[in-house]
């Protein structure tokens, strides 16, 4: 097999050997694109601040703020992806010796390459903030549990000398936490009565412990909480939980098995209305973000299309002049 030297090309092939690319175009439309919506990012902040208003019936309302933000991001993607593409057109290397559709469709990639090298950024950008905000939340959490356990060391010697300490702090203890809500409504369930009738038990005593030392919060309080979380977790309380229930509130509080079997219904009833409002939040959560990610989706879209007219345009407009 012989060889054959390459033929030098012509002046049609060597316009066309030129590259389909400019990468120089689509990097400065992408940083353009990406200024331009901190810009109007910025400027709509400023807008949304100036919008709302601490005092009572002032300023624009949570849904209106919230419809406005989304609306206002939107057309931020919106122009700054026209821009970027708009740019990358404008500023690409001609194409000699090329068909008409070819440089449309160069024009139309030239501005979907610049929106994706404009987004990936943005997103690369908006990752590692969150991964530092979170590594500080989690080096802050790490530094107040260390000062919490130390505390607790600290503590822990003294505690057989708060044997008196109030029912609210105990129960705030025992619940996890004094916003709870099954927390106060243990609290709500166990509450003593002025003057209670059986066996002389006054509101005092019926408040302490069986040694008569302190109170002993904790123990049925908690008891009454873990019942609400299976509650929780099944859907209902047994009959066997309600009867415990109203015998242990009837014996801690003086009052009749009747009036404890009500609150023990009350109880249950607020722990189950505590179950279908967090469930309702939930789901009213997780459809607002689908919509929100729906949304985005079609919003990143529609910006692609129009950095890719755009570029299309410039790159014509680019043409005509030169």
């Amino acid at each position: 097999m012989s060889y054959q030297p390459e033929l030098p090309l012509d002046d049609t092939q060597r316009l066309r050997a030129g590259a389909a690319l400019s990468w120089g175009a689509i990097l400065a439309g992408a940083v353009a694109a990406i200024a331009f919506s901190l810009m109007l990012l910025v400027l709509g902040s400023g807008l949304g601040f100036a919008a709302i208003s601490p005092w009572a019936n002032r300023g624009a309302s949570a849904a209106t703020f919230a419809i406005s933000g989304a609306i206002w991001l939107i057309v931020t993607q919106w122009l700054s992806s026209a821009l970027g593409g708009y740019l990358a057109g404008r500023l690409r290397h001609r194409w000699l010796a090329t068909h008409q559709h070819e440089v449309f469709f160069r024009d139309t990639a030239h501005g979907l390459i610049t929106w994706s090298v404009a987004t990936v950024i943005v997103v690369l950008l908006a990752s590692a903030s969150l991964s530092s905000l979170g590594g500080g939340a989690a080096r802050a959490g790490a530094a107040v549990a260390a000062v919490t356990g130390r505390g607790a060391q600290g503590a822990r010697g003294g505690m057989e000398g708060r044997e008196s300490a109030p029912p609210q702090m105990d129960a705030g203890r025992a619940g996890g936490g004094g916003g709870d809500e099954n927390t106060y409504a243990a609290e709500k369930l166990f509450r003593v009565a002025p003057a209670s009738p059986a066996s002389g038990m006054n509101s005092e005593s019926a408040g302490r412990g069986s040694d008569g030392r302190g109170p002993d919060v904790p123990n049925y309080r908690m008891e009454a909480v873990h019942i609400a979380a299976k509650a929780a977790s099944s859907g209902d309380v047994s009959e066997e939980d309600r009867s415990y229930l109203a015998s242990l509130v009837a014996a801690k509080t003086g009052i009749s098995m009747d009036d404890a079997q009500k609150r023990v219904d009350a109880f249950v009833a607020h722990a189950k209305d505590v179950l279908v409002r967090a469930k309702a939040a939930a789901d009213e959560a997780r459809k607002a973000a689908a919509q929100a990610s729906i949304y985005t989706a079609l919003a990143m879209l529609i910006g692609a299309f129009i950095a890719s007219v755009a570029a299309a345009i410039g790159g014509h407009l680019r043409d005509e002049h030169l």
